[in-house]
């Protein structure tokens, strides 16, 4: 009987000396232990820590759908337009500037709801972010019960986003969704609205300006004619091509007659200082008074009365006036419509893309490991300050 004991006793001391059957024990004895040290954190470490990090590595680890994001780059040039610093002046170096009103434009486009129209004519946006394969935490409806045009629009907002840097002039456009080939094609799509809408920005300047020269031509050119009929209408109802060159030429011919005038009375009054008696001198007073009549008459043409060249010239000047305006001022608007065509031609901004929309090859979204270990941290954070809280009012009752 003595010996079976001795023999159970050294088997049992053979067991305990054995190295597997220790290692074995050792990771229980550790989790035993941690056990121990948890239980007596207390119920609070428990809500408070662990059930925060556990459901945290429970969303992280199964629950949520991988994101893929496809990025693009652009830039929107002008061959007018000034450039900027950094890859700005790389790119005007080779003929490029950037047309920021554009960007600006085309930003909003992207941003608006007539971009995810266009986008999701086909339903493709809705298909791409709904699919059943996707989880209810990230799918768009999830549960079907509002698949509103606004409700896509605000989950639009949050997968789409645009980013215009103002120092190199580039603009990247990043879409979010849970399929890299959907991602890729979001991304292409919404790069050709934004093409389209700055080659319609620009055709609609275009046209603007060129119709807006060429209306101002009609305009001068009505009232070019208008004034030219004027002033035409004018000669011939007072029968004077141009009063100035008439009122000289009538001028001319006052001072002729007067010449002719001074030499009858001098030769008038030679004859009556030699004979009183010579029969020349009825024939020189009758032409004297004819001389005296014909520049009366004419001084009346060119002044002192209503039909007078002086009274007429005032009308015709102020016509005269008026059809050079007119004729300047269409020159002036046939020279603004050749500026307005060249300008056309000239200013027109083009969309260069710099980076086409990659077709992710890994999930960039969500950061699994860095959501549980902010859970953790977080927890552990506000487990401290309710411990010291709580020690704080047990102190304050003792």
């Amino acid at each position: 009987m003595s010996q079976g004991i001795e023999a159970v006793h050294h088997t049992d001391q053979v067991i305990l000396n054995d190295p597997l059957s220790s290692s074995s024990a050792r990771p229980a004895g550790v989790f035993a232990a941690m056990a121990r040290k948890l239980r007596k954190l207390g119920p609070l470490f428990w809500f408070v820590v662990l059930l925060p990090t556990a459901i945290s590595t429970v969303y992280f680890g199964i629950l949520v759908s991988d994101v893929y994001i496809s990025e693009s780059r652009f830039v929107v040039r002008s061959p007018d337009r000034p450039a900027r610093t950094g890859l700005g002046v790389v790119l005007a170096s080779a003929g490029f500037s950037t047309a920021s009103d554009e960007v600006r434009a085309a930003q909003g486009y992207i941003q608006s709801r007539d971009a995810l129209q266009s986008l999701d004519r086909d339903g493709f946006a809705r298909r791409a972010w709904s699919a059943p394969s996707i989880s209810i935490f990230n799918r768009f409806d999830p549960m079907g019960w509002s698949g509103s045009f606004e409700e896509l629009y605000r989950y639009y907002e949050e997968k789409v986003a645009i980013k215009f840097d103002s120092e190199t002039g580039i603009t990247t456009l990043t879409v979010k969704a849970f399929d890299p080939q959907a991602s890729q094609q979001i991304n292409r799509r919404l790069l050709e609205q934004a093409e389209g809408l700055v080659n319609q920005l620009n055709d609609r300047g275009q046209s603007d300006m060129v119709r807006n020269a060429q209306r101002e031509v009609d305009e001068a050119q009505v009232q070019s004619r208008a004034a030219a009929e004027a002033l035409a209408a004018y000669r011939n109802q007072v029968g004077v091509i141009d009063p100035e060159r008439q009122a000289t030429v009538q001028l001319q011919m006052i001072s002729k007659l007067q010449d002719e005038l001074i030499g009858a009375r001098m030769q008038l009054l030679q004859m009556s200082a030699i004979g009183g008696q010579n029969p020349q001198i009825p024939t020189l007073r009758l032409r004297i008074d004819g001389l005296k009549k014909a520049i009366d008459e004419q001084l009346g043409e060119v002044a002192g009365n209503s039909r007078s060249l002086s009274a007429t010239a005032v009308k015709f000047q102020r016509l005269q006036l008026q059809r050079e305006f007119s004729d300047k001022q269409l020159g002036a608007s046939l020279a603004a419509l050749q500026d307005a065509k060249n300008e056309a031609r000239r200013q027109r901004a083009y969309v260069e893309r710099i980076a086409e929309p990659s077709k992710p090859d890994k999930a960039m979204e969500p950061r699994r490991l860095r959501g549980v270990l902010a859970t953790l941290v977080v927890s552990l954070v506000a487990w401290a300050i309710l411990v010291m809280l709580l020690a704080g009012v047990r102190e304050h009752r003792a």
